[in-house]
């Protein structure tokens, strides 16, 4: 989800206290993407996974952040093969195959959680776990690199480079974000970078990191409905994100799968 207005316009500097709230929002993210995954499966439209995952955010006393934002009329974004991202759940049938990026955030008590897997409707081409394995991968070596004293500039850089040295792309029209009491927030995190450049990270900051790998080329187009974005060259595109803050020390990650689920598509 893009930018939105009226919301803080400098980095928020959150309390010690402030990561409990935290924690309790992302497992209950992370818990929503945990539900989801037996659901996918040849057959399953996408608007069905929409209504498990809103059922289930609300029967845990959350919100679902993205129902009625700027417009938006579902819980849930899911974006299937060369989508991209701000996939709309609908009509679409998953074939076998399908590769799925799954995207919730919840709202607890104030909290914003907000995390995105990929999923695979029955199994995946050699290509595509590829392609999902290193955007994985790609992710958690942004987080390796988020330390009090490091910059945004390092995240981006650590990230792109892995996705270039396997022949992927990093997608440039969307980037992380700070999150906390809103659901976006200075700082962008962006998935490409040069080391040192950009704001200094400070523990008691929160964001997200949600690499977008392409198998082709990184450029984007937005449809019709103004929010689905596809890749240009209608090659596969993956996702994941988690949510992290920073502690005195190093990262603690918000969105971890309680059901050790960070890969639901690795079956062996």
């Amino acid at each position: 989800m893009e930018q939105h207005g009226g919301e803080p316009r400098r980095i928020t500097i959150h309390r010690p206290e402030d990561f409990e709230g935290m924690r309790k929002a992302g497992r209950l993210a992370a818990e929503t993407l945990d539900m989801i995954a037996a659901h996918i499966r040849p057959g399953v439209t996408t608007g069905e996974i929409d209504r498990l995952c809103h059922d289930f955010m609300v029967e845990h006393g959350a919100v679902p952040a993205t129902l009625g934002y700027r417009g938006y009329t579902k819980s849930t974004c899911v974006s299937v093969n060369h989508v991209v991202c701000h996939g709309i759940p609908g009509e679409r049938v998953l074939a076998e195959g399908d590769i799925v990026n799954i995207d919730v955030t919840v709202i607890l008590d104030g909290w914003y959680g907000d995390t995105s897997r990929m999923y695979v409707a029955g199994q995946p081409s050699t290509k595509a776990r590829l392609l999902m394995d290193v955007t994985y991968e790609s992710l958690m070596k942004g987080i390796a690199a988020v330390k009090p004293g490091a910059t945004l500039g390092d995240i981006g850089h650590a990230i792109q480079t892995f996705v270039e040295k396997h022949r992927f792309s990093v997608v440039r029209d969307f980037c992380g974000h700070g999150i906390g009491r809103h659901f976006h927030e200075p700082p962008n995190v962006l998935h490409y970078g040069r080391p040192g450049e950009g704001p200094r990270l400070k523990p008691g900051m929160f964001f997200t990191i949600e690499p977008m790998v392409n198998a082709g080329r990184p450029e984007v187009k937005i449809l019709d409905d103004g929010w689905t974005a596809v890749t240009r060259d209608r090659s596969l595109s993956a996702q994941f994100e988690h949510m992290v803050g920073i502690t005195e020390t190093g990262v603690e990650i918000f969105t971890i799968s309680p059901a050790g689920l960070h890969r639901p598509y690795r079956r062996d």
